[in-house]
């Protein structure tokens, strides 16, 4: 590897951020300036029957790649000395010992396994985020259920299989993608509950704080996108998380809000908080803690009615100060976790009215409703008061949206460092390049 690389001066890092509608991947330097980025849309599959959202792991893959040629073309992968990379929180499948997946990749909001909630109740700690219909480890036990889970065969997240096409080591994951499937991020190991559900230790991967060196990148990979060969795969996160990382909140009392298919709320506390009731769950965040939780509500619901130049259009006809007075609960199907982990709770969307720009403001306003009530939830339980409010994702781009939630949360607004997930996966990225340099 040149010396100049080895020293840093033209060092870059890349994060990868794996989403619910699409892949993107930034390249950063050393001092955290965007040097190139690229992004792809994930095609939106057919649902086989309701309660069921998954999707197919090779076309996770394949749009990966698509996202890493694209970026080849901008930036040389030679100055690439880290990588990182953040999938969608309790998105889990089965492996073979090879890596190859043995079933489809159950999404986050995949509710097919309600019916393993009660089973874990029995043996989970009362507010241990895996008990819910949507958790980790409930879809897990629907998969075991239905493909036997051997010797060979192995759990995985999202993201650890896709860090795994990248290096060939598929039993590695993070403290913040283990949380749903019931690792214990207080005591920082698997808990000794999970064999009564049948699931074994040899079967989990390993956990390492996100940020943390792992290997060198397959040498396949580094062959076919032309990386540096020294470049090493670093610890990832959940896409919430990222999406935190890569808005600088950094205090405690800082709160972030992700509008993208779903909304998720976080806030960074110098304590642990779980509330299974509410949907309240806290992940590590260096020697502090992230508090929050994710509604099933967003702009998956706002898209499914309008287009993205649709509501562009719109939103020139919305009016923020004035409010619809439409009382509505935004959600796809049946279900909701977070600000209250209700499995019953129904889709709300009417009466509809003729005019779109009513119909489209009063959505808006309900999402907001929905992300006040999470803040206050999350404070009842002992969380921070939010003292700064960030916010991430394709919805920041409608700025009557913004004044809707200004009005509402009464929470000072902050700009954000960048706006996407990708951006604070970089930046973990660079963490771990910077800590093995240390040593």
């Amino acid at each position: 590897m040149p010396t100049n690389i080895e020293q840093g001066q033209l060092a870059a890092f890349l994060g990868i951020d794996v989403g619910t509608s699409g892949i993107r991947a930034i390249v950063i330097d050393a001092g955290c300036h965007v040097l190139a980025s690229s992004m792809q849309a994930l095609p939106t599959p057919a649902q086989p029957q309701p309660q069921y959202v998954e999707q197919q792991p090779a076309i996770w893959w394949h749009t990966l790649q698509t996202v890493l040629t694209r970026l080849t073309k901008q930036f040389d992968f030679k100055r690439i000395v880290s990588v990182s990379l953040d999938a969608t929180s309790g998105t889990v499948l089965l492996l073979n010992q090879q890596g190859q997946p043995l079933t489809t990749g159950l999404m986050y909001n995949d509710q097919r396994a309600a019916q393993f909630v009660e089973k874990i109740k029995r043996v989970a700690p009362e507010n241990s985020p895996t008990r819910a219909a949507t958790s980790g480890l409930a879809k897990i036990l629907w998969l075991v259920e239905h493909h036997p889970l051997t010797e060979a065969a192995y759990i995985a997240h999202q993201a650890d299989w896709l860090a795994g096409q990248l290096t060939q080591q598929f039993h590695q994951t993070d403290s913040n993608n283990a949380l749903k499937t019931g690792y214990d991020p207080i005591n920082k190991q698997w808990p000794g509950w999970l064999p009564e559900l049948g699931i074994q230790p040899a079967q989990l991967p390993q956990v390492t704080a996100a940020g943390t060196p792992l290997c060198k990148l397959d040498k396949a990979i580094v062959q076919q996108f032309g990386f540096n060969v020294q470049a090493q795969f670093v610890s990832g996160t959940t896409d919430s998380t990222a999406a935190l990382l890569a808005t600088g909140a950094d205090q405690v009392g800082d709160a972030v809000t992700s509008l993208g298919s779903t909304l998720v709320l976080k806030i960074i506390s110098d304590k642990a908080v779980f509330s299974n009731a509410e949907g309240i769950y806290s992940q590590p965040f260096g020697k502090r803690w992230l508090v929050g939780g994710a509604s099933n509500s967003g702009g998956a619901v706002l898209r499914h009615y309008f287009s993205d130049a649709q509501m562009a259009e719109l939103e020139a006809q919305l009016h923020p100060a004035k409010s619809t007075g439409l009382n509505y609960y935004p959600l796809l199907q049946t279900g909701e976790r977070f600000p209250d982990n209700n499995p019953q709770q129904t889709p709300c969307l009417t009466p509809r009215p003729d005019n779109d720009a009513v119909f489209f403001q009063a959505m808006l306003e309900s999402i907001s409703k929905i992300e006040q009530r999470g803040y206050q939830k999350l404070q009842q339980c002992g969380a921070p008061k939010p003292k700064r409010l960030f916010s991430v994702g394709g919805g920041t781009v409608n700025k009557a949206w913004t004044k809707i939630r200004n009005q509402l949360l009464n929470i000072p607004m902050q700009d954000t460092l960048n706006n996407h997930a990708a951006f604070g996966t970089a930046l973990l990225a660079k963490q771990g390049y910077d800590s093995q340099k240390q040593k």
